[in-house]
């Protein structure tokens, strides 16, 4: 039956045991609870005396539990023991996963080395085939194009050196025999040439050599393209190969000359005629407006001087 008394009528006695009571009480449970979180063997039995029992807790080092056998040991396979091997497993396997991300970017930057390396070496064969641009030195011209002897003259038409200065007759005669470096074609470039008034409609070439003037109408190297602000320099023979030009003298200011590329036709007007001497080479020379430049030798069969048809542009 249970007791109804209050505190103030219990003995001390009395209070001792109930105050033991409590206390086991509440060691069981500590013990019940290490037990449940691995801190205390199962297959110990609990204490069935009243002796005190001094229960671990986590401010106490283990130099101070005088019950071990209560505790985990650190030699017995228990729950702890398992947790820590697979924790250590669990690291193991993100160590192997931080090696091969590793090893994975090692491979990746080689092979990118690699890669780069062999890209270059081919760049560099590739350069290596690409002839390497030299400069060509810009000579002024010491005599106007199309200079030759007559047909009639001993030996018959060939380049006429005697009409060059002494001094300059070698680098003549050396861009006569060199070869012709021709500009790429481009659409803007003069193709045609047609006079009406005179009867001339003749092709037009890049370069005014003695092989060139063989082919048609030249057109000096470096000189500017049709309907461009500059000097276009044609020049042609008056006496041999087509005689193109044998009639330049004919030409009266307001006649009409027209210049085709590949993509239209131009218009220019006579502006003035003269005869000038083999080395009047600023006839040549770049201008500011859009002009046309014709030369020939003078007088037919004689060629002993240029005559010089300037030219306006009229209808670009």
């Amino acid at each position: 039956m249970r007791d109804r008394r209050s505190v103030d009528d219990l003995s001390i006695e009395e209070l001792e045991q109930i105050l033991r009571i409590k206390k086991r009480q509440a060691r069981m449970e500590r013990l019940q609870r290490f037990e449940r979180t691995g801190r205390r063997r199962a297959d110990v039995p609990l204490p069935e005396d009243d002796s005190p029992v001094q229960e671990p807790d986590s401010e106490a080092s283990s130099d101070d539990l005088p019950h071990e056998s209560y505790l985990v040991q650190p030699d017995q396979p228990l729950t702890r023991t398992r947790r820590s091997l697979r924790d250590r497993l669990l690291l193991a396997v993100e160590i192997a996963a931080a090696l091969g991300l590793v090893a994975v970017l090692v491979v990746a930057v080689s092979n990118l080395s690699r890669i780069n390396q062999e890209s270059a070496l081919v760049q560099a064969a590739e350069l290596a085939g690409i002839p390497t641009p030299e400069p060509t030195p810009l000579i002024r011209a010491v005599v106007l194009p199309g200079g030759h002897t007559p047909p009639t003259a001993p030996g018959g038409a060939q380049p006429n050196y005697a009409e060059v200065p002494a001094n300059l007759r070698p680098l003549v005669e050396q861009q006569f025999a060199g070869p012709i470096i021709v500009p790429t074609a481009s659409p803007a470039q003069a193709i045609r040439i047609r006079i009406p008034s005179i009867g001339v409609d003749a092709p037009v070439v890049q370069g005014d050599g003695w092989e060139q003037l063989k082919k048609g109408v030249g057109q000096h190297l470096g000189s500017a393209n049709p309907g461009e602000n500059d000097n276009v320099v044609l020049s042609a023979h008056n006496d041999i190969y087509g005689e193109i030009f044998r009639n330049l003298d004919q030409l009266r200011e307001g006649d009409p000359i027209y210049i085709s590329t590949q993509t239209r036709e131009y218009v220019y007007r006579v502006a003035l005629t003269s005869i000038v001497s083999p080395t009047a080479v600023e006839v040549m020379d770049p201008t500011r407006e859009a002009v046309i430049t014709l030369i020939s030798c003078y007088p037919y069969l004689v060629n002993t001087d240029r005559i010089v048809v300037l030219g306006e542009l009229v209808d670009s």
